[in-house]
C-alpha cells in the first residue's frame, strides 16, 4: 500500500512538471487562436476564446514569414548533412589508436572546446573566404561540434572490432566499413548528433545576425526577432470576426508557433533512435 502511494504521488508529481513544462507553449497556442477582445480582456489562459484563424491567415497571406521559413529549412537540412558527414569522417580516423598523431589532434580538438578566437578573427577569416552573405557563413563555423565529435568517437571506439577486422581480410578499405559496416550500425548516435545539429540550426541567430545582411536570406528566427521589436502599431491588422484589430499579441504568438512546431514534429520520427543514442554510453555490458 505504501509503494502504491509513494508511485502515485511520484505520478502526480511529474504530471505537475508536465503542465508546468506545457503550459507556456498552450498559452502561446491559445493566444494565437483567440480573438482580440479576449486577449485584451486577459481571458485566454490554455485554451483559446472565441477561436479563430486570423493571425495565421494574415502571417501567410504576408508572405514574408513562408519566405523565412523557406530560408530557415534550407540551412537546416543542407547544414544538417553537411556537419553530420564532416563530423562523422573525422570522428571516424580519431577513433583508430593506428593513426599517426592522434593524440596530437585530440589535443589540438578539445583546446577549440575550451578557447575560442572571438567574433572579430571570425568576421575576418569569413571575409577573406568571400562567403559574408552566404549561407556558408552560418555552415562553416559551426561545421563540427566538438562535443559531437567525441561522443561519435567514443560510440566508434565501443564498436567491436571484430567486424572491421573480418571486413578487412576480405579486402575492404576503410571507407568501405565505414559506409557498409559501421554507419548501419550507428543509426541512434547519427539520429541523436542529427537532430541536436537540427534544432542549433533552426534556431541559429547569432551568425544570421552577424553575417547575412540581405533580408531575402534571413531565417526564420530573425524575422521573429523583428517582428517582436517593431511597434505595436506596425503589426495592427483588420480583425475579420471582430470589430476591432487583431493585436501584436495574437500575431506574434501565431509566429512563435509557425517557427516552433515544425521542428517539433521532427521529434517523433527520430524519437527511438534518439533516446538510444542518448543512453549510449550510460550502460556497459
Amino acid at each position: 500500500m505504501v509503494i502504491r502511494f509513494g508511485r502515485l504521488m511520484l505520478y502526480l508529481f511529474l504530471a505537475l512538471c508536465a503542465f508546468t513544462t506545457l503550459f507556456p507553449f498552450l498559452n502561446v497556442l491559445a493566444s494565437s487562436l483567440s480573438s482580440s477582445r479576449a486577449i485584451l480582456s486577459g481571458e485566454v489562459t490554455i485554451f483559446p476564446v472565441d477561436f479563430n484563424w486570423d493571425a495565421y491567415a494574415n502571417l501567410l497571406q504576408d508572405g514574408q514569414l513562408l519566405k523565412a521559413m523557406k530560408n530557415t529549412v534550407i540551412i537546416t537540412v543542407i547544414g544538417v548533412v553537411l556537419q553530420m558527414t564532416a563530423t562523422t569522417l573525422a570522428a571516424y580516423p580519431l577513433s583508430k589508436r593506428r593513426l599517426q598523431g592522434r593524440g596530437i589532434m585530440l589535443g589540438l580538438i578539445l583546446f577549440t572546446m575550451l578557447f575560442g578566437g572571438g567574433l572579430i578573427p571570425l568576421f575576418l577569416v569569413l571575409k577573406t573566404l568571400h562567403v559574408l552573405d552566404t549561407y556558408w557563413a552560418i555552415w562553416l563555423p559551426g561545421l563540427i561540434s566538438t562535443y559531437n565529435l567525441f561522443v561519435i568517437k567514443t560510440f566508434f571506439e565501443d564498436l567491436p572490432v571484430e567486424l572491421e577486422e573480418s571486413a578487412s581480410m576480405d579486402g575492404a578499405s576503410d571507407l568501405t566499413i565505414l559506409l557498409r559496416i559501421v554507419l548501419p550500425v550507428s543509426k541512434a548516435i547519427i539520429a541523436a548528433l542529427s537532430l541536436f545539429y537540427a534544432v542549433g540550426l533552426w534556431n541559429t541567430y547569432s551568425a544570421a545576425l552577424f553575417f547575412l545582411t540581405s533580408s531575402d536570406k534571413m531565417p526564420l528566427v530573425i524575422k521573429l526577432y523583428q517582428m517582436i521589436q517593431s511597434p505595436a502599431e506596425s503589426l495592427l491588422v483588420v480583425d475579420s470576426s471582430d470589430t476591432g484589430v487583431i493585436q501584436p499579441e495574437a500575431l506574434k504568438a501565431a509566429a512563435i508557433m509557425i517557427a516552433t512546431v515544425p521542428i517539433l514534429c521532427v521529434y517523433p520520427f527520430v524519437q527511438r533512435h534518439f533516446i538510444k543514442g542518448m543512453l549510449i554510453g550510460s550502460v556497459k555490458g
